[in-house]
């Protein structure tokens, strides 16, 4: 188990009295002290840039370098201060966030912010809280985005089933399914369409295709394997080599085997995916505020 970066503050600390030290050697030091699986060292952040590891051990070394227990050397080298040996020399003493606290270059870095209220300033940074700060935003984002999955699938579902439709084909096109085309995807309607709500045009002159059948289902009404087997007939009427069956609610575990046994030649979006990806290509919704999340440039400093 990977531990939380106030847990790794004295590791790090250890590992820089012996002299300077890189960085990235002491995370795979220390990967391999924690014994850490293989897994675990691979283990990414949200963003897929950096380890999980990596990114506590960074923050480890950040904090004591703001309480001046490290300090830097060059570029991603550190060593040990005077106050950090005397925080060593205490064998049983925890070093975490209330421990560098007692440090006035702690406190100013604690509230050099804007102003703000004494609770919005306890609210930066947390002494008790396990997640490093990139952990704490990520979660708060994934809080505000599975808010506004709940609040688009409900949209979704009150709206007329010709809207839904209309939908899926613009959120496909939007993902780069059928080119720029106007007339790459369409909505067929009910009459005559042999249970096939839209269909997508691989290519300029339409004779590869992509159709689709979507079902807005409220929360709890799983789609079950009759109706996979129905679309499957809709495509063969089409002669259809691809479907995507899209849902608001979810598939019977009973429908997902038989789209596995047709070959994966239907795709299947339930409702948590289908609002994952309105989000993500900006579909009945749109961004609000952009927050640029950045780093030092050590080659800047380098």
């Amino acid at each position: 188990m990977i531990p939380d970066y106030q847990s790794l503050m004295r590791p790090v600390l250890e590992h820089s009295a012996a002299g300077e030290i890189r960085i990235g050697e002491l995370v795979d030091t220390l990967s391999g002290e924690l014994g850490l699986s293989q897994d675990e060292r691979e283990e990414l952040l949200p963003s897929g840039k950096q380890t999980v590891i990596a990114n506590r051990v960074h923050w480890a070394k950040s904090y004591l370098k703001q309480a001046g227990l490290v300090r830097a050397t060059r570029r991603g080298h550190f060593t040990i201060t005077e106050r950090g040996r005397d925080a060593l020399s205490k064998p049983d003493q925890r070093i975490d966030n209330s421990f560098l606290k007692q440090f006035e270059e702690f406190q100013d870095f604690q509230n050099r912010k804007p102003e703000r209220s004494d609770k919005q300033k306890s609210e930066i940074i947390d002494e008790t809280a396990d997640e490093t700060p990139d952990e704490i935003l990520r979660a708060a984002h994934k809080k505000i985005n599975n808010a506004l999955s709940l609040d688009l699938l409900d949209r979704v579902r009150e709206a007329p089933p010709a809207f839904f439709e209309q939908l899926i084909v613009e959120l496909l096109i939007a993902m780069g399914y059928g080119g720029s085309s106007e007339e790459a995807g369409r909505a067929l309607g009910k009459s005559g369409d042999d249970g096939i709500d839209g269909v997508i045009d691989q290519d300029p002159l339409g004779v590869d295709q992509i159709y689709l059948q979507a079902k807005r289902y409220a929360e709890g009404n799983s789609i079950g394997s009759g109706a996979i087997r129905d679309f499957f007939g809709g495509l063969s009427l089409k002669r259809a080599q691809k479907g995507i069956f899209v849902t608001t609610s979810a598939f019977s575990p009973a429908a997902i085997e038989t789209a596995k046994g047709l070959g994966n030649r239907i795709v299947l979006i339930d409702g948590r995916q289908l609002a994952k990806l309105m989000i993500a290509y900006n579909i009945g919704c749109r961004d609000q505020e952009i927050l640029h999340i950045k780093k030092v440039d050590e080659d800047y400093f380098g």
